[in-house]
């Protein structure tokens, strides 16, 4: 089986300059805890998770300092850049094993240098129970 099959197609992205407080509001709506930040071209420059904003807000005095972090700082500040990607032809498997390996929840999937989907570990796990593969 190949990621085409089991990827999220249906993905919400954020830009290098959103705001913090913005890309917050869209990772809570969407329930996610991570999401690929893309150039203008839809190429992945990065991704921001719960885990980069948790650790900026550590960072941070107290709440009046908290809260110009998330208002002035800009997503790519605070992203993991480069995050690593894959194509939709990859076995699952092969994604599995990547997972696994670099220890990540995720991989991108790009075709042609363009954002296609997301497949994550819990795409994969359901679709084992779902008896899929």
């Amino acid at each position: 089986m190949r990621v085409a099959e089991l990827m999220q197609t249906n993905l919400q992205t954020v830009g290098p300059d959103a705001s913090i407080a913005d890309a917050v509001v869209l990772l809570a709506d969407s329930h996610v805890t991570g999401v690929p930040v893309v150039d203008g071209r839809g190429r992945v420059l990065g991704v921001l998770t719960t885990t980069d904003v948790l650790n900026a807000a550590a960072e941070t005095a107290g709440a009046e300092e908290r809260e110009r972090l998330f208002d002035q700082t800009t997503v790519k500040e605070i992203m993991t850049p480069r995050p690593f990607t894959i194509t939709p032809e990859t076995e699952v498997k092969e994604a599995a094993q990547q997972m696994l390996y670099l220890e990540v929840h995720r991989l991108f999937v790009e075709d042609e240098g363009r954002l296609v989907g997301v497949i994550s570990q819990s795409d994969i796990v359901r679709a084992v129970a779902l008896a899929r593969i």
